[in-house]
């Protein structure tokens, strides 16, 4: 039988960790064909600690090895995970995630059909399940807040560009390298356009299924879409093909915005009540299909403006990495 790694690394992670160690310990795949690799990022918390009890108390994995990341980056503790991994194929796995207890079985079932990096559904979850708590997963489930990505919402098994929670023959890694260091949040972008870059196909199978937990706070949610647009735009520059299209329409639109601005300055009007009207109605429009789809709150009424801030702070983000001076 192949033999699995499911690698994890995480930084003060001991809010999550217990959760998702969980349900690596549930998983339905034979233990004996299962190798848990722990990297800790230097955590200040109980993270390791969890990881160490973890390790001493479940004897019937194949190996459960805890490993140190001292650059605390994630694409570093990646690649530590990746050298020390033994098994046939590496599942890479966020330390916020959620996994079903048929996820390793599934993963093991698409390589052995012959796929060499595999994937599926990562569906967005909040911890607590208050009203806006569900505004904010509404908008982080929504294509038109979050991504058109199939990996986020695909109904057909299918070849992508790139996806999470990724499961890959280790031969993959040995033939195109380890992750790039210098990438804080674009590394899997980089990554897989390499892996395509080399012949290989990732498939989506949305059988496969996996959650993550989304920001629980305005706060957490605007800072993370600033930093994602902030890494696309040093990325676009040093690796222009490791990003989609989608991923600059939010820097377009605040150029819009600005231009738009400096024309009606000037008495041309037009072109920005144009592209308001058009923004406004597609924002109704995805506010009335979150609702359906996740269900309206007292707070529903509030996506509109919700999706604003998110695409002005992912696309200013984007404008700022791409005229940051210093290079990777």
């Amino acid at each position: 039988m192949i033999k699995l790694s499911i690698c994890v690394i995480a930084h003060n992670e001991e809010q999550f960790l217990p959760g998702l160690l969980e349900n690596i310990r549930k998983q339905t795949y034979p233990h004996h064909f299962i190798e848990v690799v722990l990297v800790d990022g230097m955590s200040v918390d109980k993270t390791k600690e969890l990881m160490k009890k973890f390790s001493e108390d479940n004897k019937d994995f194949y190996s459960i090895q805890v490993l140190d990341n001292p650059k605390k980056i994630q694409a570093a503790g990646w690649n530590i995970a990746i050298t020390h991994a033994t098994g046939d194929v590496i599942s890479r796995i966020d330390a916020h995630a959620v996994l079903p207890k048929e996820f390793s079985a599934l993963v093991v079932k698409d390589i052995s059909e012959g796929e060499d990096i595999v994937g599926g559904i990562r569906r967005c979850i909040i911890e607590r399940n208050s009203a806006y708590g569900k505004l904010l997963l509404a908008a982080e489930n929504s294509a038109f807040g979050s991504s058109i990505n199939k990996s986020r919402r695909g109904k057909e098994r299918s070849y992508v560009k790139t996806m999470f929670h990724a499961s890959y023959k280790k031969e993959v890694f040995q033939k195109v390298g380890l992750f790039n260091e210098s990438l804080i949040r674009t590394e899997d972008n980089e990554m897989h356009y390499r892996i395509r870059k080399a012949g290989y196909k990732l498939c989506y199978d949305p059988e496969i299924v996996s959650y993550q937990y989304a920001r629980s706070s305005l706060k957490h949610m605007l800072k993370q879409k600033f930093g994602n647009g902030y890494w696309i735009g040093i990325t676009l520059k040093v690796c222009p093909g490791c990003i989609s299209l989608y991923h600059l329409v939010p820097m377009a639109f605040v150029c819009g915005i600005i231009l738009t601005g400096i024309l009606e300055k000037i008495g041309v009007w037009q072109l920005g009540t144009i592209m308001w009207l058009l923004y406004g109605m597609f924002a109704v429009f995805n506010t009335i299909i979150s609702g359906i789809n996740e269900g309206f709150t007292v707070y529903s009424p509030l996506m509109p403006i919700l999706f604003l801030l998110i695409h002005i702070n992912y696309g200013v983000g984007t404008i700022l990495g791409v005229l940051r001076n210093n290079s990777l």
